[in-house]
């Protein structure tokens, strides 16, 4: 587990005082990493709301990665801006799939969702790929693999979140992420 920089609040996601803004995370790392079943874990260990970024992909975005087309920024801001407003909009604590890749997106999401923490899900690049290539019935093909690991731009230092090795498997990955968020 590595720290990249220290959560806005040491309060428990859920326990935040009244006018306090909820806790917003969002699970995120390349395709096949994790995210939604690490998300859902994580939201029921929080007692928090679980939203599937992947549901909230327009559905030209999702044919064009099902063609073997990687999306341009320009397919991904509206998609992000979806992401961040049912975060916004979550009555309680809450937990997003979101690849989140670049900076720029991140820094997006938290023009409305500004207190996210990021919990980015990474790891050794042919592990990602065998997971990712293991996944049925989903859109995103292995072909977008490799255009994924270029795109990623790491947390950066002044960035509130935590980086976790995928090897260690979806409840260890849970238990670090709480830990980082309580902290």
């Amino acid at each position: 587990m590595t720290r990249v920089s220290e959560p806005t609040s040491t309060q428990r996601p859920g326990t935040e005082p009244a006018g306090a803004q909820p806790a917003r995370i969002v699970v995120m790392g390349v395709s096949g990493s994790g995210k939604t079943t690490v998300g859902k874990q994580l939201a029921r260990a929080l007692q928090a709301e679980f939203v599937e970024g992947d549901d909230l992909h327009p559905a030209a975005n999702k044919a064009k990665m099902s063609a073997g087309h990687a999306l341009t920024d320009e397919d991904r801001w509206p998609w992000l801006d979806l992401v961040a407003q049912a975060m916004r909009d979550a009555p309680g604590p809450v937990v997003a799939s979101c690849s989140a890749l670049k900076r720029a997106y991140r820094d997006r999401i938290r023009r409305t969702a500004d207190t996210a923490f990021f919990v980015h899900l990474d790891g050794d690049p042919d592990l990602l790929r065998a997971r990712q290539a293991g996944r049925q019935r989903h859109f995103m093909p292995t072909s977008l693999m490799d255009s994924q690991l270029a795109t990623l731009e790491p947390l950066q230092a002044d960035e509130a979140g935590v980086r976790l090795d995928v090897a260690d498997g979806p409840e260890a990955l849970v238990a670090q992420a709480v830990a980082a968020l309580t902290r």
